[in-house]
């Protein structure tokens, strides 16, 4: 059996379950039998048609939401490339057999995405369960308590619905906002200095735990540049926020402190007074391009990758502190230097672009260090671009990340 060939199509249109195939224009790309016996239509009357089309909403009930409800779910999935599973939905059909006649039908609908090569949402699978007889049954019961619990299940399904649709646009105004609050704080790379710089900053896909991630590129006395990163842990607006003063703290501190690390310390005692600042991570390199020296410290960030021009890659591990807030008592932080040589390239950035849930951080390093040696001839810009692609998974990362390069 375990050499047999299966014929997955005959197996979709042998499944017990109603189930259809949907493009992301909603459009049947195919229905299996179920789906056609239960929904009173024939595989020419859906194929390459528009759902809605197919299945309107029952002009006599002016509180008739199938089209409505049903259109959000698979559009959703198909923005966000995540199931979606919707309440206990009244959606009338037609009946074609005895026209203008429409009949009372109760669904259970779930929605799930099929990904192409390219992490892009290709098909939604739109399985439904009727649940049409087991609603009139139960209404048929002598019991009046069991029709009225039913009637108030069914409320109370269509109210949840109704919320949680609320909640979706208002969280999505938020990260619209928070997302043009963060824009508005980052810094342009053109107005630090002469020298070669390129920033990314790549929102999570699909959540709402955006904009804690930072940037800063800061001009030092003398051919110095000072370059920090920093994840502030949190979601939304509130996150915004707390990066904005963090960012500006450590932007602050950086040009009358004597070093990464008394930068850090000063960032650590403020961040104290600032409510969501806990567990903050962050990490400063002041670039000299005289001494051709980095100086550095890290609050429990990833480390900064320093790409030689001969394809060796170093990763700047030598002065980790804990983040942020991390310890009962306040100590001072490490610093570290070293020598970097015209042509190397040095690489910041947050967790999103290295981390994945069922990975060692070690992999992620590896295949960071991996990209930078294939690339070490790219200019900043373009080597922005390329680990980006590289790196993030294709649908998109599960967290934030910031991204600095700099020619030295």
């Amino acid at each position: 059996m375990t050499d047999a060939v299966i014929d997955y199509a005959a197996v979709f249109q042998a499944l017990p379950g109603m189930v259809a195939l949907l493009t992301p224009e909603l459009v049947y790309a195919d229905a299996n039998e179920a789906y056609l016996l239960s929904a009173g239509r024939t595989r020419e009357q859906v194929m390459g048609r528009y759902l809605f089309d197919v299945f309107p909403d029952n002009p006599d009930d002016p509180a008739a939401s199938g089209v409505r409800n049903l259109g959000a779910s698979l559009r959703r999935v198909v923005a966000t490339g995540e199931r979606d599973a919707m309440a206990l939905q009244r959606y009338d059909v037609h009946c074609e057999e005895r026209p203008g006649e429409w009949e009372e039908r109760y669904w259970s609908p779930v929605n799930v995405p099929l990904f192409g090569p390219d992490g892009r949402v290709v098909l939604v699978v739109h399985r439904v369960e009727e649940v049409t007889q087991l609603i009139k049954a139960r209404d048929a019961s002598d019991s009046s308590t069991t029709r009225v619990l039913e009637a108030e299940l069914y409320t109370r399904a269509r109210e949840l619905q109704e919320v949680n649709e609320r909640l979706r646009l208002a969280h999505a105004r938020e990260r619209e906002v928070a997302l043009a609050l963060q824009k508005a704080m980052l810094p342009d790379p053109a107005d630090v200095g002469h020298h070669r710089a390129a920033v990314r900053y790549r929102p999570a896909v699909g959540t709402l735990n955006v904009c804690g991630d930072w940037y800063d590129l800061i001009d030092l006395p003398g051919d110095r540049m000072g370059v920090a990163v920093g994840d502030v842990v949190g979601h939304g607006l509130h996150a915004a926020g707390v990066m904005g003063l963090l960012r500006s703290a450590l932007s602050a501190a950086s040009r009358v402190a004597d070093g990464p690390a008394e930068a850090l310390d000063v960032l650590g005692l403020y961040a104290r007074s600032v409510d969501g600042a806990e567990s903050t991570t962050a990490v400063e390199i002041s670039i000299d391009w005289d001494s051709h020296t980095l100086a550095y410290s890290s609050a429990g960030h990833p480390p900064p990758a320093l790409a030689h021009a001969d394809g060796g890659v170093e990763f700047l591990d030598r002065a980790t502190d804990p983040p942020l807030g991390a310890r009962p008592d306040h100590a001072s932080r490490p610093q570290a230097a070293t020598a970097f040589d015209e042509g190397d390239t040095l690489v910041l950035y947050t967790d999103g672009l290295i981390e994945r849930r069922d990975e060692d951080i070690d992999t992620g390093l590896a295949r960071l260090a991996g990209s930078l040696a294939r690339h070490r001839g790219a200019g900043p810009e373009d080597l922005a671009d390329v680990l980006l692609l590289d790196l993030l998974p294709p649908r998109g990362a599960t967290d934030d990340t910031a991204l600095v390069i700099v020619r030295l």
